[in-house]
Order: structure tokens, then C-alpha cells, then sequence
């Protein structure tokens, strides 16, 4: 019996979500399984990897053989590191204590890679957001001179029109104070 590590899907139409089984090789992709190893959802940002290091490397070691996507999955929670490493400690490379040592150090170094790349990608979002804000206040101060501007002229408008207005009774006024004097002057002459 071939024993494989595979993908067993779960989740709606458009939604996937895996379970990481142990299963046999003759049985459907979603049927019986031997034992779950973890779960994995792609639908977040980033994808959310569970795993259960320890008994995917038991499993490996017993001779289980992953899927390509399986082996993707368990090379990113170092399982498949793991695994490497107890080999060199079955060969007499180094010991187990520093087979852990260094399985130690690669995960702290994952975990800051990780944590550093999500920052770098929340400061590029905030940048964003704020450079959008920027522009969008340029455009509301542009928009505003342009209104005040037009205020500005359509009062200087209406306070020529009502000067005009003032100025236009004031000199019909004046010549009939003229036509009245005219007719008195030569009556005296």
C-alpha cells in the first residue's frame, strides 16, 4: 500500500480550503485518510499554512510520499527541513540537539522574514493611502480657489453693477437741473 500526503479540498465553489491528509494512494481525493496533518487556506493574504511538523516528519520517515503541492506546503513550515536534518542525525553527521539547534534558527529566521515582508507591505499600503489623500486634498484646495474665484468676481460683478445703478439716477438727475436753468437765463437776458 502507497501511503501519500496530499490535499483534500473543502470549502465552497470559488472558496478552497484544504485539509493535508495521510491517506492511502487508491483512495479519492476526498475520501477515507489515515490521519490530518494540518490545514491549509489560500484564500488569505498571506496564505495560511497549519501543519503538525513533528507527525508530517514521522510520516515522511515511515515513507510516506507527498504531493508536489503537499511537499511545497511542508518545505514552507520546515517539515521537509526537519526531515533532512534527522537523516544527517541517522548518518552520524551531528547530533540531535543541534539538529534542533539549527531547525530552530531557520524557523525565528522564517518568522522574521515573514514579519518584515507583511510590515514593508502594510507601510507600502499606508503610503499609499496617504499619498491618495494628499492628492485629494490638492484637489479640494484647487477646487475651492476656483470657487472663491468666481465669488470674488461675481460680487465685484454686482458691486459694479449696483455702482452703475447708483451712478445712472444721479446723472439723469443732473441734466434736468440743467434744463432748468437754461430756460431761466434768457428770460433774464
Amino acid at each position: 500500500m502507497s501511503v501519500r500526503i496530499r490535499l483534500q479540498r473543502f470549502g465552497k465553489k470559488g472558496a478552497p480550503f484544504y485539509h493535508i491528509v495521510v491517506a492511502d494512494g487508491r483512495a479519492p481525493r476526498d475520501g477515507k485518510f489515515i490521519e490530518k496533518l494540518g490545514t491549509y487556506n489560500p484564500m488569505t493574504d498571506p496564505a495560511k499554512i497549519e501543519l503538525d511538523v513533528d507527525k508530517a516528519v514521522q510520516w515522511l520517515r515511515n515513507g510516506a510520499q507527498p504531493t508536489d503541492t503537499a511537499r511545497n506546503l511542508m518545505s514552507v513550515k520546515g517539515a521537509m527541513l526537519k526531515h533532512h536534518l534527522l537523516r544527517g542525525v541517522d548518518k552520524g553527521a551531528f547530533s540531535v540537539e543541534e539538529a534542533e539547534k539549527r531547525f530552530q534558527a531557520w524557523v525565528s529566521e522564517k518568522e522574521d522574514k515573514i514579519r518584515k515582508a507583511a510590515q514593508e507591505k502594510l507601510n507600502k499600503l499606508e503610503a499609499g493611502k496617504n499619498s491618495r489623500l494628499e492628492e485629494e486634498k490638492k484637489v479640494r484646495e484647487a477646487i475651492a480657489a476656483k470657487v472663491a474665484e468666481k465669488k470674488a468676481a461675481a460680487l465685484a460683478a454686482r458691486q459694479a453693477a449696483q455702482a452703475e445703478a447708483e451712478a445712472a439716477p444721479a446723472s439723469e438727475e443732473a441734466p434736468a437741473v440743467e434744463a432748468e436753468a437754461a430756460p431761466e437765463a434768457p428770460a433774464e437776458a
